[in-house]
């Protein structure tokens, strides 16, 4: 690993990170993210006092897709692109309910949020993938530390080896994370709007589904958790629960080969997949997200949303 003192490397196309993070498979395990960054008190109160996230679920989803996918895919730009998104978060900050200040930017909270996109990681590669061995699961650590180096923060709160990251997340489980708002309403998905994929589907079937679709989301995204984050919840998992979801993975796993490649990265993620191969100019400007999913006309010139001119 490189010295405090020296540029931060980028990830590239024979990382493990770039074969796996960008992968749309990652969007079913969007509200197990949520969830779980929440839970933590520092990142859950800057949500409840700051984000307007559950006006607009589908348009925050997929525009914050854009930056914190350039961190991993946009080659030399990468170091910029994480200033950018460490920018996003510097305003955020306050006191919670309970008298606790918070601010986005202590890099413990910080950390957090990357810890579970790191781990996000290995879920699309182990649960919805081929699998992870041990070798594999160490190489994407090395390579989340690579990665969190962009941003230019403390190395402070980040484990030093696998084995000592498995260890802070069953603490973080444990003894840090709290059942609150914010992560009720990402797992409440019973007025979830209609995805952009289904924009044809009549708003009548729409709802008439909802309910159901919500219910098996639910216990999709809890089936992910560590056992002490169901167990704070109070959800309950059995051995039954787990083979099913075992199941679900594998079929996602056979699934998934048959997609085109082409088609199953984001497109920030699929354009690093083309600068790589020579396919799209290395100068060429990043891709950048679409005007539906812009934040809302007046919300656009603050400094906590990306909100690239289109």
């Amino acid at each position: 690993m490189p010295s405090q003192d020296e540029a931060p490397e980028p990830l590239g196309p024979s990382s493990l990170t770039w074969r796996y993070f960008g992968d749309w498979r990652g969007v079913l395990l969007a509200p197990w993210a949520g969830a779980m960054q929440n839970m933590h008190p520092g990142l859950g109160a800057g949500v409840a006092g700051h984000s307007r996230f559950f006006e607009e679920r589908w348009q925050r989803l997929f525009r914050s897709l854009y930056p914190i996918g350039g961190v991993v895919y946009d080659g030399p730009r990468a170091a910029r692109t994480a200033r950018e998104v460490r920018g996003y978060h510097d305003a955020v900050k306050g006191v919670d309910e309970r008298g606790r200040p918070y601010h986005a930017l202590d890099p413990d909270t910080f950390y957090w949020a990357h810890a579970t996109f790191f781990v996000l990681t290995l879920l699309i590669a182990d649960r919805l993938g081929p699998g992870l061995d041990e070798a594999a699961k160490r190489r994407l650590f090395d390579e989340h530390v690579q990665w969190w180096r962009l941003y230019g923060m403390s190395m402070r709160p980040v484990p030093g080896s696998w084995e000592e990251f498995q260890r802070y997340w069953d603490r973080m489980a444990a003894e840090v994370l709290e059942d609150n708002r914010p992560t009720r309403d990402v797992l409440d998905m019973r007025r979830l709007p209609k995805p952009p994929a289904l924009r044809l589907l009549p708003d009548a079937v729409w709802r008439a589904v909802r309910g159901r679709q919500a219910r098996a989301f639910e216990w999709f995204t809890v089936g992910f958790f560590p056992p002490a984050v169901r167990h704070r919840l109070g959800y309950v998992w059995t051995v039954r629960d787990e083979r099913r979801l075992r199941r679900i993975g594998r079929a996602v796993h056979r699934c998934w080969r048959l997609v085109p490649p082409a088609w199953r990265y984001h497109p920030r993620a699929r354009a690093g997949w083309e600068r790589a191969r020579g396919r799209r100019a290395p100068d060429a400007p990043p891709v950048e997200t679409p005007a539906r999913n812009l934040p809302p006309a007046g919300r656009r010139g603050l400094p906590q949303h990306y909100s690239p001119r289109l």
